[in-house]
């Protein structure tokens, strides 16, 4: 799509990064959109650049898209790696390119800055996303992901609250 731009997020930017993870976390089926707790998240990012990188797709400087890239390290890749987390474009946007930019930026953009891999999720009935991903390198890993919320409920459940103490 010609024009669009992509560049690092900013705090100023938390308003419409708030609105398109409302517009994905509204699709996803494992989360559901909570707006503070989003813009806790995102600002735990924004404000320590050593977690990760939020990267916007802009196009006559309205933010159409977002891709947020995590770090940690890999033992078995043996160095830094990325997770790649949230990437969105806005419904009007979808299906012209964006999705591909944004991937292409944190790609080439982890790959200048000595990461050695990048990992995402998906939501495995998401065809058009499961196309996007293929289509820009990711391969299906024969890896299963298991998720365990830390709530205090669970935790009290399981008397490990007690064992930290």
């Amino acid at each position: 799509m010609d024009g669009v731009v992509i560049s690092e997020a900013e705090r100023s930017q938390l308003p419409a990064i708030l609105s398109l993870l409302e517009e994905l976390f509204s699709q996803e089926q494992d989360f559901t959109p909570n707006a503070h707790k989003q813009a806790h998240g995102l600002l735990q990012i924004l404000d320590h650049a050593e977690r990760g990188r939020i990267f916007l797709a802009h196009l006559n400087n309205e933010v159409i898209g977002m891709a947020n890239a995590l770090f940690t390290i890999s033992t078995a890749e043996g160095g830094p790696v990325i997770l790649l987390e949230d990437v969105i474009v806005a419904q009007p946007f979808r299906c012209k390119g964006v999705g591909a930019l944004l991937i292409q930026h944190v790609l080439c953009w982890g790959w200048n800055n000595g990461f050695l891999r990048v990992t995402l999720l998906t939501d495995p009935d998401n065809a058009h996303a499961l196309r996007l991903y293929e289509r820009n390198g990711f391969v299906r890993s024969g890896m299963l992901v298991l998720r365990l919320d830390l709530g205090k409920e669970y935790m009290n459940q399981m008397n490990l609250v007690s064992n930290l103490a």
